[in-house]
């Protein structure tokens, strides 16, 4: 696994088989860990982050960019190891996703596609749109996305011009909107949104980073209207 370091201080690990892409967003004696893929290679994730400087730390967020099984799969593991480390950890996620993990709808979630079930979990700070979530000295911005999942979400490191997007948009494509929860023109709706924000950088769930936010998010609509 090739870690992909973002100037200042973001980690991002690239999903290993049908997981989501791993971020870590370290400030101070905190980190952010953004998703966290199925939980089958948690260690591998954990292992690399340790190894590159992103893990002491004495306190650790995990946001979920949405309800599904290849982002949020992996909570408890990394959870047990970081309280088995004596270091806290505070669950965060949009209302809406928040509801359906606390609940361990495993419809709405797609763990039967994994074979797998979710155990609901606690989820400590319910965020809703344009909130903020401040980790060390940074703060991110929620922006509500709805389409991809009715929680969908994305986080704005606006110093940085830097957006976590989840499943919302990626390089050339669009999240799909045919899974429980998901509308096509809610999605549409999200993506003129995004569009409108100053991004260096956009960092998907899955695949390559975003490098050309406006002319990437203009094509991808072009297509769709």
């Amino acid at each position: 696994m090739i870690p992909i370091e973002i100037k200042p201080n973001i980690l991002m690990l690239k999903g290993v088989h049908l997981d989501s892409n791993v971020y870590f967003l370290k400030s101070r004696d905190e980190v952010l860990i953004v998703d966290t893929g199925t939980g089958v290679y948690w260690n591998r994730y954990i292992s690399v982050a340790e190894r590159e400087g992103y893990l002491d730390v004495e306190k650790v967020y995990i946001f979920n960019t949405h309800e599904h099984f290849d982002h949020v799969g992996g909570n408890e593991a990394f959870r047990r190891y970081f309280n088995e480390k004596g270091v806290e950890v505070v669950f965060v996620a949009h209302e809406l996703t928040a509801k359906t993990l606390e609940g361990g709808d495993d419809y709405v979630i797609l763990s039967f596609y994994y074979g797998r079930r979710f155990k609901p979990q606690k989820v400590q700070i319910k965020l809703r749109d344009n909130d903020y979530l401040r980790v060390g000295e940074v703060e991110l911005r929620l922006i509500h996305t709805p389409g991809h999942t009715q929680g969908s979400s994305c986080l704005y490191y606006e110093e940085e011009e830097i957006m976590f997007t989840g499943d919302t948009v990626f390089l050339g494509i669009y999240g799909r909107t045919d899974l429980p929860t998901g509308d096509f023109e809610e999605l549409v709706k999200s993506l003129e949104e995004l569009r409108e924000f100053r991004v260096r950088l956009g960092l998907p769930g899955h695949g390559g980073i975003i490098k050309d936010w406006r002319a990437n998010l203009e094509g991808i609509l072009g297509e769709l209207l």
